[in-house]
């Protein structure tokens, strides 16, 4: 934390009272700003942002993912990530490393349209309805309520994709497809429009829990190092150094999206591996040990990727000039109930 306060500069200034900006941001856009807070091209773009936040991390990060399913799955064969690379690159040379690329730019692409552009929608939304006061007294609720509703749509745009993958990458060579075009109608002929969302429950015991750690984790922890660590207020930080603290803040928040989702994710990738198969069938399978299978190397994924999808996601937010409100702040009706507005 001292190396990530290092890296601004200026010491922290008094502040006043009537300078701390407030969270609401429904004026008309100014020059400052592309478009109004909340209104339907803020989400819009905001939704371009997650397309771009999910797609390209999940598909740099395609070799890892590959390994840490075939280690879920297979755990004899597979021993360890270092093990699991040799054979992968042994047995299908170096581009085998990146088998499944394809439905998981475009699944996971889809998915982050939903995930941070409903996000967005549902956070002001039921920010509104709770009112300022509750909200900011109740905001870990609100955002993991907030999450939990967008990622609810985003796994339902995802599954048919991650059943492509994940039947792709763990499948026994020469036993199935390794390319999209032909993995998707395999799996429709042999099972119907259900083999693309069988998987779907355990994708949202995944993904739901994972999703609700991420945004409520990130959230609070930017709260925190503006609070603790940062050495000046967050307006007058730059651009670049906002965007420290949001990948710091990130891959904090990854690394506790990886545990808590991990179990679910093993019985996903069980589950689209092993045809027919219920979630009993999974767990039973693979037992406690087994479900924790791969933990390591997802940790390193999922830490790094979290870290830069909100990186890159407030990037694009940047770059394309949306409004970004500061840190949850008190609002000053609620200072003066509770005797701490200053005179």
């Amino acid at each position: 934390m001292d190396r990530l306060a290092s890296l601004f500069s200026n010491p922290i200034k008094p502040i006043q009272a009537e300078e701390v900006k407030t969270r609401s941001m429904n004026a008309a856009a100014t020059e400052e700003y592309s478009c109004e807070f909340g209104s339907g091209k803020y989400y819009a773009l905001c939704a371009v942002g997650g397309a771009l936040s999910c797609g390209l991390t999940h598909t740099a990060v395609t070799p890892l993912d590959l390994v840490k399913c075939r280690l879920q799955v297979n755990k004899e064969k597979y021993k360890n990530l270092g093990n699991g690379f040799k054979l992968t690159v042994a047995e299908q040379g170096a581009k085998g490393l990146m088998l499944g690329w394809a439905p998981t730019a475009i699944g996971y692409t889809a998915q982050g349209i939903c995930k941070f552009g409903f996000y967005e929608v549902f956070k002001n939304t039921y920010a509104g309805m709770m009112g300022e006061e509750n909200a900011f007294l109740y905001r870990t609720s609100l955002y993991l309520i907030a999450s939990a509703s967008a990622e609810f749509f985003a796994d339902i745009a995802l599954s048919p994709m991650e059943a492509c993958k994940v039947r792709m990458q763990t499948s026994g060579l020469g036993t199935f497809p390794t390319t999209l075009r032909e993995a998707a109608p395999k799996i429709y002929a042999a099972e119907g429009i259900a083999g693309f969302y069988k998987s779907l429950v355990p994708l949202w015991g995944r993904q739901i829990p994972y999703t609700m750690m991420k945004f409520a984790c990130f959230e609070r922890t930017v709260e925190a190092l503006y609070a603790n660590v940062v050495p000046k207020p967050r307006d007058e930080c730059s651009k670049s150094e906002q965007l420290v603290v949001t990948f710091a803040a990130g891959y904090i928040a990854g690394v506790f999206c990886a545990i808590v989702s991990h179990p679910a994710d093993t019985v996903v990738s069980y589950m689209n591996k092993a045809s027919g198969s219920g979630i009993g069938d999974a767990v039973k399978a693979l037992g406690f040990k087994g479900l924790w299978g791969g933990l390591g190397p997802r940790i390193i994924m999922i830490g790094t990727l979290t870290a830069l999808q909100w990186f890159i996601y407030d990037g694009v937010k940047v770059q394309l000039r949306l409004p970004r409100p500061p840190p949850a702040s008190m609002p000053e009706s609620l200072k003066i109930k509770l005797g701490l507005a200053q005179n």
